[in-house]
This record gives structure tokens, sequence and C-alpha cells, in this order.
């Protein structure tokens, strides 16, 4: 009877055998995981590794127009609105022409700018939304505020809140004019200048010059915002880029 150590010959192939690994160590390597094999699943790994740390795929946007335009249009029709009474141009400040300002600072300066900051943040404009929002809650805020005084005209004497209210203010202006230093003149001023305005309203409060002299900025403050909007609407719509719009970086 033969042997099993008969039947297997002796010159066994060499590819049935395990062979020496090559890294070294005594160690084998099957032959079903050749050393390609190993390298392409090194390569697989990484790719999972990279893409942990790999920013998100920007998201869809529902808002197809640009709410841009509309935002600094609200808020600088509003605004020259204003400036028209702080600057002494109709009359006094309790003249016929406020309600008028009242109005549209509820529905124009603070509705209409808060929608506007809410389609910038689904479209994924973070700065836009957050300033648009915050403004229009301003002017919407200014509006009760207003409607208050005229039921308790004594909320008025409160000067101290008033001056702490509009620093305040000119204060969250400043944080929002260092990101305009990566986006164009035209908003590097509007909130330069709106920040200014807020200081000047606030020292304003114990000096009517001081007042007056802050309107004549705020109105420069609108009247740049107008055509900041208007500038990029005459780019979304008829490709004309007019001056103060292109994109800076100084920081």
């Amino acid at each position: 009877m033969a042997s099993p150590l008969d039947v297997m010959p002796s010159n066994a192939s060499e590819s049935t055998r395990p062979q020496p690994s090559k890294r070294g160590g005594g160690g084998y390597e099957s032959a079903a995981q050749p050393a390609d094999h190993r390298v392409e699943m090194y390569d697989k790994d990484e790719k999972n590794k990279l893409a942990q740390y790999a920013p998100p795929p920007p998201r869809p946007s529902c808002v197809r127009g640009n709410p841009g335009p509309v935002g600094l249009l609200a808020f600088g029709m509003t605004t020259l609105m204003l400036m028209f009474i702080e600057t002494g141009w109709t009359a006094t400040s309790d003249g016929p022409f406020k309600p008028t300002v009242i109005a549209y600072a509820m529905f124009y300066g603070g509705l209409g700018q808060f929608i506007a900051g809410i389609l910038e943040l689904i479209k994924g404009s973070t700065f836009a939304g957050t300033a648009f929002m915050s403004y229009g809650a301003f002017w919407m805020g200014w509006f009760m505020l207003e409607y208050f005084l005229t039921i308790d005209p004594i909320l008025s004497n409160s000067l101290t809140g008033k001056t702490l209210w509009l620093a305040l203010w000119g204060v969250l202006t400043s944080g929002f004019f260092v990101v305009t230093l990566r986006k164009n003149f035209g908003l590097m001023y509007v909130f330069s200048s709106l920040a200014i305005t807020f200081f000047m309203l606030a020292g304003g409060v114990y000096s009517h010059n001081t007042t007056k002299a802050a309107g004549y900025v705020g109105f420069s403050c609108g009247s740049v915002a107008i055509y900041t909007a208007l500038a990029m609407l005459y780019q979304d719509e008829l490709g004309i880029v007019l001056p103060g719009i292109s994109p800076v970086n100084f920081i």
C-alpha cells in the first residue's frame, strides 16, 4: 500500500507552498491576497480617512434669486426717511412726517429686511442673513418703541438707557464692518458710516447738534446702501458692473 507521502510529487509547485513575506520577519503571505491587493486596500483606507476631514458638499438652495438688493433697499430707503427728520429737513422730530417713517420702519425696513435675511441664510450666506435679520429686528423694535412713546411719554426721559442702546448697536455694527473687509467698498462704507451714525446718535441724546450731524452721516450711509443695491441688481440682471462692488480682500 502506497504511503500518503508517495502520492504528493516531490517537485510540488512553488505557488502551492507558503512564500516568505517580502516585508521580512519570517512571516508568510497567502497567495489569495497578493501585494497589489494590499496596496488597493491601503488606498481605500486613506481615502476614507481623507473623506472624514473633507468639507461637506454645498447644499442646493431653493432660493433662485438674490435677496441682497431687497435687503439693502429696505435698509437704505428707511434710513433716508429717518435721516430727513434727524437733519431737520422735515421741521421737528414730532412733525407730521414721523408717522410715515414709523409705518415704513415696521413693514419695509423691518419686515422686508427680516425676510431678506431669512432667504440669505437659506441660500447659505451667513453674514448677509445675520446682518439683514439684525437690522430688520432693529427697525421693528424701533417701531414698537415709538408706538409705546405715544402711549407713555415718560419713557422718553430715559436718556442713559437710550445712549447705551444706540452705542450697543454701534458696537455690533463695528463687528459687522470687519467682515465687509472681504466684501466690497460699497458695503464697507455702509457699515462704517452706520457705526459712526449710531455712536453720534448716542451722543446726540445730550446734544442736538450732534444728532443733526449724525443725520448727515446717516443720510450718506443710506444713499450708498441704495447705490450698492442697484449696482448688485444691474450686475445680476444686465451684466453691468458699477464701481464699488468688486470683491476686495483686506484681511
